[in-house]
């Protein structure tokens, strides 16, 4: 397969004699979180990085998303804390409520250190992703508007082919594309194989402000049901959220029309403000609905192929740590990568190595707290004892559980090198 390289501007580092340095060509499938992040450890580690977004623009809003324990020290490292938390919702912390809004139950920003229910670092997944694509942007094409719609891989290399036509070869292939990962399914098989569904559906859209919401989230739960306001920046608008228990799931995540039908039938006679909440479903410019689902691979690398975040290790929205493992994931795979000196199968594995088990903590997390979610009756599971020893230290293992390595010897480069690219799909 051909490839022109003259068609594409690339970073070009350049070293102390003026010598040209060019680093392995990598190809990230994803712009939303993980495959920023990796892309800024990739380019200050000496990868020439591309981010190929099938969005043809960042996506905004989005749900809430935190970052705890281990990922805040990655979030440092990278040298976004401030910039991070400038973005940040600002909430206080988080009510339950019964359905005339009195409280039942509170739970503080300042909880457990700022690692509890509600994050000290709590912000929109698309307020994250826009700070992340800053800080990269001058150092990493960004291809949006496009999409992996070929691979065949050698022992040398990657050659792609992009749906709009173009064709490029790279070193390696990494999916960040989320839970429905088109490079998974192409790689590693459909997705029916490596989807987990916990039982519940999730959908979340922006309304306008008309409820009196403060810096405090309010949830109410009816029957396997709940209803959620939450704040953010822009105090005219909140963030609702809806749960509702599914044994099965066979909406297309992409019918958002379907979607709606069956949000409106599932929420039918939920009380509190579920009606009101409602009633600006029709409007909202961020409606999204999905299942709760984890994803479990034996592996998640594929000779010069690998995964990333929820495309390989999604533990679901009931875990919290969504975030997190894509954070701490995309430094330790840069990392072990360029400790490995590109080569794939070692670098994969030790990523692998390093991560399972953090990863492991927090899908049990995940799956404990969807138990907790199901309606009460005579086939229902007990509902988890979080209040026993145990899950303190399962917690503790699903926060910080896991070494970030300093990787001294392997190239970094905090600061952006070589000229900005350009590419036409970019925002």
């Amino acid at each position: 397969m051909g490839v022109d390289d003259s068609e594409h501007k690339r970073t070009i580092r350049t070293g102390e004699q003026g010598t040209r340095v060019s680093g392995p060509r990598v190809l990230v499938a994803g712009a939303s979180i993980a495959g920023p992040a990796l892309a800024h450890w990739l380019h200050r580690r000496g990868a020439e990085v591309t981010v190929v977004e099938r969005a043809s623009e960042l996506r905004p809003g989005g749900q809430a998303v935190d970052a705890r324990g281990v990922a805040k020290e990655v979030i440092g490292r990278m040298g976004l804390d401030a910039a991070v938390r400038a973005a940040c919702t600002d909430t206080a912390g988080a009510h339950t409520v019964d359905a005339d809004g009195q409280v039942l139950e509170t739970f503080r920003v300042d909880d457990d250190g700022g690692d509890g229910f509600i994050a000290d670092i709590e912000i929109l997944r698309g307020d994250l992703s826009q700070v992340l694509y800053d800080d990269t942007r001058d150092g990493v094409e960004y291809i949006f508007g496009d999409r992996i719609a070929e691979l065949a891989q050698d022992a040398d290399g990657v050659d792609v082919v992009f749906a709009g036509g173009d064709r490029r070869r790279f070193d390696l292939v990494v999916g960040a594309d989320g839970l429905h990962s088109a490079l998974r399914a192409m790689v590693f098989g459909p997705h029916e194989r490596f989807l987990r569904h916990l039982g519940h559906v999730l959908a979340f859209y922006s309304v306008p402000n008309e409820f009196g919401l403060d810096r405090w989230l309010l949830e109410y739960q009816e029957s396997g049901r709940s209803a959620l306001l939450r704040p953010i920046q822009d105090a005219t608008r909140a963030m609702a959220m809806f749960y509702f228990a599914s044994a099965d799931f066979d909406v297309d995540y992409r019918d958002v029309a379907a979607q709606k039908r069956l949000l409106r039938e599932r929420m039918a006679g939920l009380g509190w403000l579920a009606p009101d909440i409602l009633a600006h479903l029709d409007d909202t410019p961020d409606f999204y609905l999905d299942q709760v689902a984890q994803v479990v691979l034996d592996r998640w690398s594929s000779g010069r192929v690998g995964l990333l975040g929820d495309a390989a290790f999604s533990s679901s929205p009931m875990s919290g740590q969504g975030t997190g493992l894509a954070l701490v994931g995309a430094y330790l795979l840069a990392g072990e990568l360029a400790a490995a000196e590109w080569d794939p199968d070692t670098g994969f594995a030790r990523y692998e190595a390093r991560m399972r088990s953090f990863v492991e903590a927090n899908q049990e997390i995940g799956r404990l707290n969807a138990r907790s979610r199901e309606a009460p009756g005579p086939d229902a599971e007990p509902s988890p004892d979080f209040a026993g020893e145990w899950f303190t230290e399962l917690v503790g293992r699903a926060i910080n559980g896991i070494e970030l390595p300093d990787y001294a010897g392997v190239p970094d480069s905090a600061a952006p090198a070589g000229s900005p690219i350009t590419s036409s799909a970019k925002p």
